[in-house]
């Protein structure tokens, strides 16, 4: 499809005001850690508009609109979503994140992107508040629009936000991905990074490279207790089914990009006297025996690799050791709701640099109590194999609210609008609420969305009808506030 095609994708497409600022922000590189042009976006189309705003630092934006005529009593309200995106692409996906736009596509229910993640996660919010703050004929109270930065990678956007100017203690976060769903509470969570260092010595053997693809990955929170196997974990398994049956030195592992995402692929590079064609054999039986355990068959392709070193054998046993002692996955689920995991962790990043294994594992709780004593753990895990961990992105659980005139107005507009009731719960997934209620003296805050399927994997699409729904609510739950 060439440029001038591309640039037609989502023209036609209703509401159309929402769907033309969410394509001009999927021209935007955004992943975490590049939200500086994303964020001027956003500055200038309040210029544009003749709207209050102020920018920081982090690349956090607030924009403020005045209420609507005959509103100006009212409570004001905020308007919350994230700037970055999770940036995952296809092996043979030739994009570069750090500077291109997404390629856009559509089958006329979904939008995707060629190859890559849509950022429909959290694209579409801000797409639909500019597209509110844009509307003239919307009626609301006040409204603050809010734009974090990199909720991706630990929500350090919302975490330095200054909100002391913002005089609003109601909050909608869009933020969820599926629709029906009011999400009134959420986990909190912390990245955990351990730093083990090796040993090498000179490569004498044979190099062989064996990578376990063919998984779906998928979000390491709302998806942990899916069954999705962890490349990282199917390759450590992997090196301890060959350890029964050979003896090598491991030179390289390397699976996952991001600690909030399951990881898809994982690749282990070993030195060995054992012949080629016996790799290709041990590898065909680990595949035969623990796929039946498996909820998705995993490929392992076996090359012949170079490596001019590799680690020890304590080194070697010390990492498969270490990494099979790591817990992964749901720890324990919800007593009071069912169905909802309540700890968890997930090995989202793993790699080899310079005499070391680098690992950044994401842990999960809704009980916080719980969440401390799982980095607790972890980290005398860390100790025990000669490790030093460090920690960053720790985030608060947002705690569910007993009486919430916000949640009993979008309750009541749901219903009114589509029939049905809606879902209100929790989520093992991170969300700025926490932080941001922490800022606002009893905030009263409810997260929604339209439907996205597949986030934080190249599969990822957002529902075109579901949007248009979800932007129509939205506007209808303003003018009720």
């Amino acid at each position: 499809m060439s440029i001038s095609e591309r640039a037609q994708i989502l023209q036609n497409i209703k509401p159309e005001n929402v769907f033309r600022y969410f394509r001009e922000i999927c021209a935007v590189p955004h992943g975490s850690g590049n939200t500086k042009k994303i964020s001027d976006y956003c500055v200038s189309n309040a210029g544009r508009l003749g709207l209050w705003c102020r920018q920081d630092e982090f690349d956090n934006v607030i924009i403020k609109k005045p209420a609507s005529a005959g509103y100006e009593q009212k409570d004001a309200v905020i308007l919350q979503g994230h700037l970055d995106m999770v940036c995952e692409k296809e092996a043979d996906c030739d994009i570069d994140f750090e500077n291109e736009g997404l390629r856009l596509l559509t089958d006329g229910d979904y939008i995707f992107a060629d190859g890559t993640t849509l950022g429909g996660d959290d694209g579409i919010a801000v797409a639909m508040i500019l597209a509110l703050l844009e509307d003239s004929t919307a009626v609301h109270p006040t409204l603050y629009a809010v734009f974090t930065s990199d909720e991706e990678t630990g929500m350090t956007g919302a975490a330095n936000i200054d909100l002391s100017d913002i005089r609003a203690d109601m909050l909608i976060n869009i933020d969820s991905e599926e629709e029906g769903v009011l999400t009134v509470s959420c986990a909190g969570g912390a990245k955990c990074h351990i730093n083990l260092p090796l040993e090498s010595q000179l490569c004498i053997g044979s190099v062989f490279e064996m990578k376990v693809h063919g998984l779906s990955g998928g979000h390491s929170g709302i998806e942990i207790d899916k069954g999705i196997p962890n490349a990282d974990i199917v390759a450590v398994e992997l090196l301890k089914f060959m350890q029964r049956r050979f003896d090598f030195s491991l030179c390289d592992i390397a699976g996952g990009l991001k600690d909030n995402a399951i990881p898809r692929e994982c690749t282990v590079v070993i030195e060995s006297n054992i012949d080629y064609s016996e790799v290709i054999s041990v590898c065909a039986d680990f595949i035969s025996e623990f796929s039946p355990s498996m909820t998705q068959t995993p490929l392992i392709s076996v090359n012949k690799g170079v490596s001019e070193h590799s680690f020890n054998r304590e080194s070697t046993d010390r990492i498969i050791e270490f990494l099979s002692a790591v817990p992964n996955g749901v720890v324990k689920m919800s007593d009071s709701i069912p169905g909802l995991v309540q700890t968890s962790l997930n090995l989202g990043i793993l790699y080899c640099k310079s005499n070391e294994l680098y690992s950044t594992i994401a842990v999960r709780s809704s009980d916080n109590i719980e969440k401390e004593a799982l980095i607790s753990e972890l980290e005398n895990i860390s100790k025990n194999y000669g490790g030093k961990m460090s920690i960053d992105g720790r985030y608060p659980a947002w705690e569910y609210r007993e009486n919430s005139r916000l949640r009993e107005c979008m309750v009541s507009v749901f219903e009114q609008m589509f029939m049905r009731e809606p879902v209100v719960g929790a989520v093992h997934a991170g969300l700025e609420c926490g932080l941001l209620s922490a800022k606002i003296n009893n905030l009263d805050a409810v997260s929604f969305g339209p439907d996205i399927l597949d986030i934080h994997t190249p599969k990822e699409r957002l529902d075109i009808k579901s949007t248009e729904r979800m932007y129509n609510y939205l506007k209808e739950v303003l003018k009720e506030l």
